[in-house]
């Protein structure tokens, strides 16, 4: 066909550059970094409330575990002489201390038991009797040998707390009948030992203050 007249000839085309990679139809966003949740608050305090809680369990266990380890070893023995108090070795004080042991032993578990019988001279005897082995709930105890005590006369009353000395555990007075006039009554118990005693003829505050001697002399720890 002809070229029409005054018609220039179509130039080659100039190739066409492609990128090696698909072009975007948008502008790309920009990435946000992800953001973490905060941590809960309330979880915080809870989580350290359960690691106190947890801190504190373990420092009473270990405290009662070094107490029950530091008192259980006890030795108990019956010495000639407690400040003025003279050892009873006639018949009658044997058997009284042979019969209160017995007793004792009887209503509390005990790997050794003994009984002894004081005198001041004055006819304000002493009764004491105890023992030793390893005592789980020495106040538990101790009240079930407060028991022992009692009689068609009357059982201990008014129990309370006194202190229990520089040996630690627990100590308590009361009161029973004896012949119609009050008699009191002292006791310890700790992880080691447990021992009562009975003052006739003796104030209450007297009597604790004689039983804690009495402990000091009667009480070692191996």
């Amino acid at each position: 066909m002809s070229e029409r007249a005054g018609q220039t000839p179509p130039s080659a085309q100039e190739p066409v550059e492609i990128a090696p990679e698909p072009f975007a139809l948008a502008e790309p966003a920009e990435e946000q970094p992800e953001e973490k949740a905060p941590r809960s608050r309330t979880k915080t305090i809870v989580l350290g409330s359960l690691l106190a809680v947890s801190l504190a369990g373990a420092g009473i266990i270990g405290y009662a575990g070094w107490r029950i380890a530091s008192q259980k070893d006890a030795t108990l023995t019956a010495p000639p002489q407690v400040g003025s108090l003279k050892l009873d070795t006639s018949d009658n004080g044997r058997s009284t201390a042979d019969y209160l042991q017995t007793a004792l032993s009887a209503e509390v578990d005990l790997d050794k038991a003994l009984g002894a019988v004081y005198t001041d001279g004055n006819g304000q005897n002493v009764l004491f009797f105890g023992g030793t082995t390893l005592i789980w709930t020495p106040e538990s105890d101790l009240d079930t040998a407060f028991e022992l005590v009692s009689d068609d006369q009357g059982a201990v009353t008014g129990l309370h707390e006194v202190s229990a000395g520089p040996l630690g555990g627990t100590m308590k007075c009361g009161t029973t009948k004896s012949d119609g006039t009050d008699m009191p009554v002292c006791g310890w118990a700790d992880h080691g030992s447990l021992a009562l005693a009975m003052f006739p003829g003796r104030a209450e505050n007297d009597s604790a203050k004689l039983l804690l001697e009495i402990r000091d002399a009667t009480q070692k720890r191996n």
